[in-house]
């Protein structure tokens, strides 16, 4: 096998100025050239070559006279499509009546081709011109030729008609998009996109593209009768389509009714959406898996009907595909983001008991979109607990991309023995969940918030370290990075270290071996349990008796520099910090999840400024605006939340030491001093209750703040 060349002054780079423009944007431009001239080549594989001659159709990419680019469909019996050598392929088959590409086989034309085979999800894609044509017989000469992954092709069956058994095609012309058009689109988990690029340098690179786009039926979004948008996932970072759209920004669409063989053929213009969409529309942040969208609108296009005599059944979505979102959805979340602060029911659908003391509720919205959320976050909910509101926070311990919430309460008995998830006095609301909740109850919750989160993106690998119901932002980060694995083909090394005391309080156990063994071990679990008895198998149940310790990490730990997350009771963060601490590791690579009056005392590195309380007030009157009352503060009247309390109100609250924001109230008018380190972001407007007292203010003897309550 022939390795390709590394581009050098004599050997032009195998993409163009506008490809190249795409990954300079993206910051992969010295990665892809690197990357691009090991896979593009100027000739077929030999496993190319046997790939197209299996095919019993294929996909056209060209530009017609005027130049407005479309996407074709040439189709026969397997072995239509011939090889002699690794820089010929010859087609035997001619175009459907109306398809545009009738007009377009010329010498010297260029296309773009894409072999696809939908039960295997397998791709190939190539660059070429014809070198001759003659009766239904395509000669080509490949220009470049590249394999594609298989992410977000549905898997397909394909089924032949009698071409006798189908009425004549029938072709409209239309400049619009009529209802039976908007109706197949919106409806559509597939279309193929043609673009052309030339740059009149006759490089390898110019010429037609055509390429195949998959998501959930609902991602193509109609706005109206002349433009359509779309989302553009995470792909190869070849940018061969956006890049030629950089160049020439005209696109042809292709889409087929796969059960009734309908073909419609569309031409226009592209907008690039890189950034974000215009304010009257949900965006790519709303839009699952989009990481930036593109308009079409519609110049002219052509109804096929009955122009295959082929149909197609769906056998199963892509699970890339099912990892993304539609339209209609991104508009509910877009709609969510105005009531994430507003109380919204959901369903218990399952309780499942992970250990001897922690069960799991699985949630499902009643009436409202599932809310997004970061791996690490907590959720607020309330309920009503012998004629009294309860209300309490608990992290997450699902990923993003389930379909269900699921939050895992351990049940706690002793007022002295609340973890990072659960603040409360004698267990009121964890003893409440674990003999009353039910599947078919309900509970009220807000959107998903915390500062404490993960970014499975990120290079550097990650260590984990837990203790009880500490693992529950754990096996949500594990679970999202083997999720992100799947839809980004990069897989962060984590390393989840987590103390119980027996095996019977061990949580996630199985689920964690499951999301180890299919990470092909990048994301691995150790457990150190301070009580085992002969059943235990060493290396497998229990890695090491007793607590946490650096011997156990130097030893599991590869030489790496690594960012570690912590949570648990906050005498095991406390000790697992300064033993991390110890080690070398810098204080900006600890993350915790600090929960309960007695936060996590850290030891800042040199460089880090420390923070510094604002001045606080001697007296301020505060008023409460929701109850219509003014209380006078005095000094050592304690938290804006203990003032409250004291006064009868009732404010929502979780940690009480600013790290989970459950408290947020807006600050209407006045100035605050947080008396502690706060990780919980807050604008301007806003205001945690917990840990702000009434600020100084030069030259009044008495503040004045007002705060929405």
């Amino acid at each position: 096998m022939t390795t390709p060349k590394t581009p050098t002054l004599d050997t032009p780079s195998p993409f163009h100025r506008g490809e190249q423009a795409a990954q300079t944007r993206l910051g992969v431009r010295d990665k892809m050239e690197r990357f691009g001239s090991r896979v593009i080549r100027d000739h077929m594989p030999e496993q190319h070559r046997d790939f197209y001659q299996q095919l019993p159709f294929i996909f056209i990419g060209h530009s017609d006279k005027t130049g407005w680019p479309w996407a074709s469909f040439l189709f026969n019996n397997p072995g239509f499509i011939t090889s002699s050598n690794n820089k010929t392929l010859n087609i035997n088959a001619s175009p459907i009546k109306g398809d545009p590409l009738n007009n377009a086989l010329e010498e010297k034309a260029r296309l773009g081709l894409l072999g696809i085979e939908l039960t295997s999800r397998r791709r190939n894609r190539m660059a070429a011109h014809i070198t001759e044509t003659s009766n239904n017989q395509i000669t080509l000469c490949v220009d470049q030729a590249f394999g594609n992954c298989p992410q977000y092709i549905q898997d397909r069956e394909l089924i032949k008609l009698a071409p006798s058994s189908i009425p004549q095609p029938e072709v409209t012309k239309l400049t619009t998009f009529d209802q039976q058009a908007q109706e197949l689109i919106k409806k559509s988990d597939t279309f193929f996109v043609a673009s052309y690029a030339n740059s009149g340098e006759n490089v390898a690179s110019d010429g037609a593209d055509v390429s195949h786009r998959g998501g959930r039926p609902g991602f193509i979004r109609v706005d109206n009768e002349n433009t359509l948008t779309t989302p553009d996932y995470l792909g190869n970072f070849h940018f061969n389509t956006f890049g030629n759209f950089v160049e020439n920004p005209k696109a042809g669409l292709l889409f087929i009714d796969f059960e009734t063989g309908n073909v419609f053929t569309v031409t226009g213009t592209v907008e690039i959406i890189w950034d974000d969409i215009k304010s009257d529309s949900p965006d790519a942040t709303f839009f699952e898996g989009a990481e930036r969208l593109w308009k079409f609108h519609i110049d002219h296009g052509y109804w096929i009907k009955s122009g295959l005599p082929l149909r197609w059944k769906l056998n199963d979505f892509s699970p890339n595909s099912l990892l993304t979102g539609t339209w209609d959805e991104a508009e509910k979340l877009r709609q969510a983001e105005t009531q994430k602060n507003q109380w919204l029911p959901y369903t218990v659908s399952d309780v499942i008991s992970e250990s001897s003391v922690i069960k799991s509720f699985h949630l499902l919205p009643q009436g409202h979109q599932k809310p997004t959320f970061i791996p690490g976050q907590f959720l607020t909910v309330k309920s009503d607990i012998n004629g009294h509101e309860q209300i309490r926070t608990y992290t997450i311990s699902s990923a993003p991309a389930d379909n269900r919430l699921r939050i895992s309460i351990k049940r706690e008995t002793s007022p002295n023995q609340g973890t990072p998830t659960e603040v409360l006095p004698n267990g009121i609301f964890s003893n409440f969940a674990h003999d009353n909740i039910k599947p078919g109850d309900t509970i009220l919750a807000k959107a998903p918030s915390g500062a404490f989160t993960f970014d499975a993106s990120v290079q550097r690998p990650a260590v984990l370290l837990a203790a009880g119901i500490g693992i529950t932002p754990m096996i949500s980060m594990a679970r999202h990075t083997l999720v992100e694995a799947l839809r980004t083909r990069y897989i962060r090394p984590l390393t989840l270290i987590t103390s119980a005391r027996d095996k019977y309080q061990r949580a996630f156990f199985d689920e964690l071996n499951e999301i180890a063994d299919k990470s092909g071990e990048q994301i691995r679990n150790f457990w150190a349990l301070s009580q085992t008895d002969k059943t235990d198998i060493a290396g497998k149940d229990v890695h090491q008796q007793g607590r946490i310790s650096a011997e156990l990490l130097q030893a599991v730990l590869p030489l790496d520099d690594y960012d570690f997350f912590l949570c648990g009771p906050s005498g095991f963060m406390q000790s697992m910090y300064d033993m991390i601490r110890g080690l070398g590791v810098s204080d900006a690579r600890i993350a915790a999840e600090e929960f309960g009056p007695a936060s996590l005392t850290r030891d800042h590195d040199e460089a880090t400024v420390t923070f510094t309380p604002r001045p606080a007030a001697k007296e301020a009157i505060i008023e409460f605006t929701d109850s219509n009352v003014e209380q006078a503060w005095s000094e050592g009247d304690g938290s804006l939340l203990e003032f409250a309390e004291a006064h009868g109100f009732t404010p929502e609250f979780g940690c009480r030491s600013g790290q989970c924001g459950a408290c947020k109230t807006q600050l209407i008018s006045g100035e605050v001093s947080y008396q502690t380190e706060h990780s919980s972001a807050v604008n301007d407007d806003e205001v945690l209750l917990c840990c702000a007292i009434p600020a100084e203010i030069k030259g009044e003897d008495i503040a004045r703040l007002v705060i929405k309550l």
